[in-house]
Parts: structure tokens; C-alpha cells; sequence
């Protein structure tokens, strides 16, 4: 007897990674992914987002939690080895192969962006999509500004954009020249809608 109420298959899971200088839309065009991932598969969907755990880990009270909490709140970079440990603990406690991933803001450095690779590779994930959503130095800086967020300074601008150069750029181009990802540069400079769009048309090959 046909059983109507049969579990739909899940689909094979989509990896994607979104790089982006600050101001270039990561975190909007994140959840329009996932509400995109929602619809055409029935895989959850895990957001290893490196901000959102660093920001958890230094609630607690260990000596390392607090020393992370001051480094971090004195505009200090937090120890590399604490960030992966933070991504790789979560994949290896959530991740079971069938599910999406999307990192956001991970990786932040060329030694991460080497171990994620070799990470995705060692879980045999499908082959991963990096979207590299791309604005001009002016348009990120205007957008900052206009957000006005406590942070968003000249100043506070100004080091992170040299930031992004120093460190964030060689990952984008660890993954430009890496042969098992789809390196995906989208415009970042149209509207909320048409970068949605031209994301989901590279990431999904329509």
C-alpha cells in the first residue's frame, strides 16, 4: 500500500561560504538564504557564524573566557586558535553530512580558510560554494556610516578595512584559486533584491 504520508528525501546539502568587506549586505543576504534553503530542500540548515559564538563564548567566567572578552572589547583580535576551535566544536557536535552550512564570517584568516577547506574535505561534503559579495571601498564606507552603529567610526572603519585587506582578502583568494570550491563573485552593489538574486543564480547554477 502506497503510504501518502511517506517523510520527504532530503536533498543533498548545499555548503557555502559568504566573504564580504564590512557594509557589503553578509548578514542580509545570509537570511535570505536560508529562507531560500528552506524552500528547496528539507535539510536544515547550520550558520557557523564566528561573531555570534565568540560573543557567546565570552559570557563565561573561565580565565580564557574573560581574557577573550577583554582582548575583544579593547579592539584586540581574538587568539585564532579560540575562533577555530569555536566553528570546528560546533560542526563536529551538530554536523551528521545531511545538513546545509553557511559560514558567515568565517574564516577571518589565510590559516583558518586552509583548515575549513581540509575540514569540508574530511566531512566529504559536496563541493562548496564561496560567494564573494563585492563593493568598492566608498560604497562599503558610506553604508557603515549611514548604519551609524556604536563601532562604525572613521576610525573604527578605517581599521577594519585594512583589516579585511590584510587578513580577510588573501582567504578570498585562497578559495579564487582553490580547484575543489565554485568561487562566485556577486555584485555587491545593487539592490537587496538583485544581489538575493545573482546569489541564488550562481550558488544554485540556474
Amino acid at each position: 500500500m502506497l503510504n501518502i504520508f511517506k517523510k520527504e528525501e532530503k536533498k543533498e546539502p548545499v555548503i557555502t561560504i559568504i566573504m564580504g568587506k564590512s557594509g557589503c549586505g553578509k548578514g542580509t543576504q545570509v537570511e535570505l538564504l536560508k529562507k531560500k534553503l528552506k524552500e528547496l530542500n528539507n535539510n536544515k540548515t547550520l550558520h557557523v557564524e564566528s561573531g555570534a559564538f565568540i560573543r557567546e563564548f565570552m559570557k563565561g567566567d573561565t580565565y580564557l573566557e574573560k581574557l577573550t572578552k577583554e582582548v575583544h572589547n579593547s579592539g584586540g583580535l581574538v587568539m585564532e586558535s579560540i575562533v577555530i576551535y569555536l566553528w570546528t566544536n560546533y560542526l563536529n557536535k551538530n554536523f551528521s553530512g545531511k545538513e546545509n552550512i553557511i559560514f558567515d564570517g568565517c574564516p577571518r584568516k589565510l590559516p583558518e580558510a586552509i583548515l575549513l577547506d581540509g575540514t569540508l574535505k574530511f566531512y566529504k561534503t559536496p563541493r562548496y560554494k564561496v560567494v564573494y559579495i563585492n563593493i568598492s571601498d566608498e560604497s562599503a564606507r558610506d553604508r557603515l556610516l549611514i548604519r551609524g552603529r556604536k563601532d562604525d567610526t572613521e576610525e573604527g572603519i578605517n581599521k577594519r578595512m585594512s583589516w579585511f585587506v590584510e587578513e580577510v582578502l588573501p582567504c578570498a583568494n585562497f578559495f579564487r584559486q582553490n580547484k575543489d570550491c565554485d568561487f562566485l563573485d556577486v555584485n555587491g552593489e545593487q539592490t537587496i533584491e538583485k544581489v538575493h538574486e545573482e546569489l541564488v543564480s550562481k550558488v544554485f547554477n540556474k
